[in-house]
């Protein structure tokens, strides 16, 4: 089965909500409109009515069956309700009238909403810089408990195939803590898709090879993250080879469980993450899904601002799926 057909299984009926909040921008209005149409998620779209119907007509598009939300004319006793709230939540950080401005922002008003429950997931990004999505969430939804950070994780798939890689998006460096949660982080991402994970702790060093702080780092990793998740598939040092090719892994790494048959790849940074993805994408035709940002309380999305109407269809159903218990 196509992995989009298996998250639209997972999805259905579940009469998820996602909201939108760069509803006058063409692919975003499109994309929902598509997904109301399809019976997979509830859209809300934020933005100017005027504006948003503008951009329907112009692009011969019929947004009836989709709830649109302007915050400049959302009722008072809802505004009041939700700035309360985002008081409450900041804690004496900023004042009322911080907080009232902030809500003035798209992106934090549909962070607001999926803080309160009147969505289960927002997907932004394809008009804002990746700071303007994730900053709110940060803020306000903020990381799981025992979640120090966010990362972003590509699923990358190819006929039947289909393999996680992560931090490939986020954090520059990682300490040894910060990747041992990031590969714990990113099991839980792999099981969104329907991939039992094996995870393997990537190095230029296999069991011991080589030495060095970076060997060192991913070897403190891995000891970490398997007396966290003592029951994941998890193993490391490991090179690439070592991890993918089953004959390699039974040579550089005998009685590995996950040698040889990773399918969850856990980069020492960013660095070597972004370009990995890339090498699989380009090279070796893999469609790269993502980043799915991985740690948050409830699912965030953000859109790359070069994405199409199919990218933003796609994502959504990511965060609907992200969000299914």
């Amino acid at each position: 089965m196509d992995l989009f057909d298996s998250l639209k299984d997972k999805i259905g009926g579940q009469d998820k909500t996602i909201v939108f909040p760069e509803g006058q921008d063409p692919r975003i209005l499109g994309a929902a409109i598509r997904l109301a149409k399809d019976g997979l998620v509830k859209p809300i779209i934020l933005g100017h009515e005027a504006d948003i119907e503008k951009t329907a007509a112009d692009n011969n598009l019929d947004a009836s069956g989709v709830l649109l939300i302007d915050p400049e004319t959302y009722p008072e006793d809802k505004k009041k309700d939700m700035l309360d709230a985002l008081a409450e939540r900041r804690a004496g950080k900023n004042t009322r009238e911080q907080l009232a401005d902030w809500l003035k922002d798209v992106n934090y008003f549909g962070t607001m909403l999926v803080y309160m429950d009147q969505a289960d997931g927002m997907v932004s990004g394809a008009v804002h810089p990746t700071g303007d999505t994730v900053r709110p969430a940060l803020q306000i939804i903020k990381t799981k408990p025992g979640v120090k950070r966010i990362s972003g994780a590509f699923v990358m798939q190819k006929g039947d195939e289909r393999y996680v890689f992560a931090d490939c998006a986020i954090n520059i460096e990682l300490d040894a803590a910060g990747m041992a949660e990031v590969a714990i982080e990113s099991a839980h991402t792999a099981k969104v898709f329907d991939i039992d994970p094996k995870v393997a702790m990537l190095s230029f060093s296999t069991k011991g090879s080589a030495k060095g702080d970076m060997v060192t780092k991913v070897q403190e990793a891995t000891k970490l993250a398997n007396e966290q998740a003592p029951d994941l598939a998890l193993d490391g040092e490991l090179q690439f080879d070592a991890a993918f090719v089953p004959t390699v892994g039974a040579a550089k790494a005998p009685g590995s469980k996950v040698a040889g048959h990773a399918n969850v790849f856990v980069f020492p940074e960013l660095q070597s993450g972004n370009i990995g993805y890339k090498i699989a994408q380009r090279f070796g035709g893999f469609e790269a899904i993502g980043p799915i940002l991985q740690g948050l309380n409830k699912p965030v999305s953000d859109l790359s601002r070069g994405c199409n109407e199919e990218d933003v269809y796609k994502v959504a159903i990511i965060t609907a799926a992200q969000s299914v218990k």
